[in-house]
């Protein structure tokens, strides 16, 4: 019987449902937009808004400077790396995704039918994504001019000199 029970565990055993929500999640949180099929993103969908809500909460808990706030933001940050262990993806949701909503009260995620059919078994596709982008990470002026100037034929020849050099070093010694 199915009692109480909202969503389907799409012909998989718990431990893989759980697995494929963890990682399809983080997916959406670090990259913010995810393409798979309607019934995935349908049945993860509510897992993904409860984290934000989460983050939400602690960080607005933080934002308040009390030691009781601090507390409620890390004991919210605990949870969800519970939830879900990828623990880069628990720091983009704190940093990124959960101020990027802002006041929203939910409605958090939305699903885009692409009206296409996966080519193995024909399962229609969506694109879960985020409502509210979160900005890209900022990255330090130096280091983006810098990444700007050099191609990727420099940099490996400026890895190649310094290893080159280090080697040099040590048969010196």
């Amino acid at each position: 019987m199915r009692h109480r029970h909202k969503k389907g565990r799409l012909t998989v055993s718990a431990s893989h449902h759980r697995a494929m929500q963890r990682n399809l999640v983080a997916s959406l949180f670090e990259h913010g937009s995810v393409v798979t099929t309607v019934a995935k993103a349908k049945s993860f969908r509510p897992f993904a808004e409860k984290l934000i809500t989460l983050a939400r909460r602690g960080n607005a808990r933080k934002a308040e400077g009390t030691p009781a706030g601090k507390a409620a933001h890390l004991h919210a940050f605990r949870r969800a790396a519970q939830l879900m262990p990828h623990r880069p993806a628990v720091r983009t949701l704190f940093g990124r995704v959960a101020p990027a909503v802002g006041d929203r009260q939910g409605g958090y995620t939305r699903i885009v039918r692409l009206g296409k059919a996966r080519i193995g078994d024909r399962a229609p596709l969506a694109l879960f994504q985020l409502v509210d982008k979160p900005a890209p990470p900022a990255e330090s002026a130096p280091e983006a001019a810098e990444g700007a100037k050099k191609g990727k034929g420099e940099e490996k020849a400026a890895k190649a000199k310094k290893g080159k050099k280090a080697q040099a070093a040590g048969a010196a010694e």
